[in-house]
């Protein structure tokens, strides 16, 4: 089969979950003999089409600003998927993967399934339902409109987690047809040594306000008080990156938390999972949190946020982990427990990762895909 994904940003240009996720599954997808094909924004020089370990990748406009005062810009989604309709049109694709978000991007990629009967689904990574409100204030009306606009597409749905899936049918009544989650290499992850750099605790994620790295830094100041040489690392990139540095300069944190951007090979981001202890994601949005999954891999308990729209609750059991209220001393205090419990959890964790081999999901994936082709995508 010839497969488009289509998402505005492309990895490893830029780095987060959503875009591993599809790069894992391109490649595999490509090495078991189908044309794959990426369909995002340009980061590269040259041609606007390259061939990259197997997959094409199609750069249809010059990269965008991601985000605008900590919050993603609707100009460039905008941008993007007008730019989407004109290259799908002239392209051929056997099916198309359109990820839910930035949402018009959907729709763009609909129009051309129904001009050209193209057999096409969307993948939804997470579900923001009344959240739009809390990011956009009263235009967050505008935001929740068109989220409901595009699960009213008639296209065959994938969801990346349990949680989405719920919220999909709660908030808008809306089903899916499967449930494929992100995934690891496990055989990678362990031939991979730890790295040189040690700590206790690390973060790894997009620094954005969601996320709340900022709420580690404020338990590390209490953990402190307890372990005066603990020692956590916060590997990211994003709107919040600058004002993370200023929390940590004016609470004199410097010796006890340092703070990388993305790395450029990810068996170093490994490496540094396995030279810590406790992987923590005190995040209120997560589609699925391939972070996590990787750290449970490593042999890492995972403390993360119970908040109803993050997922890595779901892999979070009592004894892979433990979740944490909102505060800076309740997450301090599931910290401190799972540095104490972390040799007795270690084997726990990787037997928990193991059902999310790359290999198991792809073949799901190749298979509803094949049924949806079959079907016309209807």
């Amino acid at each position: 089969m010839k497969i488009a994904f289509v998402y505005d940003v492309i990895y490893p240009y830029v780095k987060g979950g959503v875009e591993k996720r599809i790069w894992e599954l391109a490649v595999r997808l490509s090495s078991r003999g189908h044309d794959v094909h990426i369909v995002g924004m340009k980061y590269w020089e040259g041609p606007d089409s390259v061939k990259k370990d197997g997959v094409t990748l199609h750069g249809i406009c010059p990269p965008q600003p991601l985000y605008a005062d900590g919050r993603r810009t609707i100009s460039e989604a905008i941008n993007f998927s007008a730019r989407l309709i004109p290259f799908l049109m002239r392209e051929e694709f056997d099916i198309i993967d359109c990820q839910q978000f930035p949402y018009f991007s959907c729709i763009s990629t609909k129009i051309i399934s129904r001009l050209k009967k193209t057999p096409m689904v969307i993948t939804w990574i997470e579900v923001w339902g009344d959240y739009w409100y809390d990011y956009l204030g009263k235009k967050g009306y505008w935001g929740r409109l068109i989220e409901k606009c595009v699960t009213r597409i008639t296209s065959p749905k994938i969801a990346l987690s349990r949680l989405t899936a719920s919220r999909l049918m709660s908030v808008y009544g809306s089903p899916v047809d499967v449930i494929i989650p992100a995934g690891i290499d496990g055989a990678a992850i362990r031939t991979i040594l730890r790295a040189r750099e040690r700590s206790d605790v690390i973060f790894i994620g997009r620094l954005i306000r969601e996320k709340n790295a900022d709420l580690l830094v404020r338990a590390t100041r209490e953990l402190i008080r307890m372990h005066p040489e603990i020692c956590v690392i916060i590997v990211g990139e994003g709107p919040e990156f600058t004002r993370i540095q200023e929390i940590i300069n004016e609470n004199r944190l410097g010796k006890n938390i340092a703070v990388h951007p993305f790395l450029d090979d990810h068996h170093d981001l490994i490496a540094l999972l396995k030279a810590s202890r406790v992987f923590v994601l005190p995040s209120v949005r997560e589609g699925f949190g391939i972070t996590a999954l990787e750290a449970l891999a490593c042999g890492l308990p995972v403390v993360t946020l119970d908040h109803p729209a993050n997922a890595v609750r779901d892999l979070v059991t009592e004894k892979t982990g433990f979740l944490c209220r909102a505060s800076a001393e309740d997450l301090a205090l599931k910290i401190q427990v799972a540095l104490e419990k972390h040799d007795e959890m270690r084997d726990s964790c990787i037997f928990a990762a193991e059902p999310y081999e790359w290999d198991r999901i792809v073949a799901d994936l190749e298979n509803f895909y094949i049924s949806v082709a079959g079907t016309g995508g209807k």
